[in-house]
């Protein structure tokens, strides 16, 4: 991706329904380049699709939370593919530092939160974790999918 198309996306995250002649217009492109590196980068795999993005706080569990983990010596793979039938889990992340994963969760409630976080201190491997409830999300450029 060149900067042309970091700036096409970027104005595609804000407004996916952005018309060919408005994006055009913007970037000072013909529709027919614009239409070209579009179909560029969604043959890539870079652009996957387009979708409504809700607030994070709209959706139906509105309980949400990022909890940090700490995996015990090289169990990395293992405690994630133990994570991955947790249909409370958006997205686990690895990262750096003092946590090994970041795991974005939600849940209906403050109770099926703990009942999730009881399960997850269960799987073989997770030696510590830390959770941060999310209260508000002001702005998010990315899509709930």
């Amino acid at each position: 991706m060149d900067d042309l198309d970091r700036r096409l996306v970027s104005i595609l995250r804000h407004d996916g329904r952005r018309s060919i002649s408005d994006l055009a217009l913007e970037l000072g492109l013909s529709r027919a380049t614009v239409r070209a590196r579009l179909e560029r980068l969604e043959a890539s795999g870079t652009i996957l699709g387009y979708t409504v993005v809700l607030r994070a706080d709209a959706v139906a569990l509105p309980v949400r939370g990022l909890t940090m983990i700490e995996v015990e010596g090289r169990m990395l793979d293992k405690v994630i593919d133990g994570l991955v039938g947790f249909p409370e889990i958006g997205a686990i992340h690895t990262t750096n530092g003092r946590w090994d994963l970041v795991v974005e969760l939600s849940a209906q409630s403050l109770t099926d939160l703990d009942a999730v976080l009881r399960r997850l201190r269960l799987v073989p491997g997770i030696t510590a974790s830390e959770t941060t409830l999310l209260l508000a999300t002001p702005r998010s450029t990315r899509a709930r999918l």
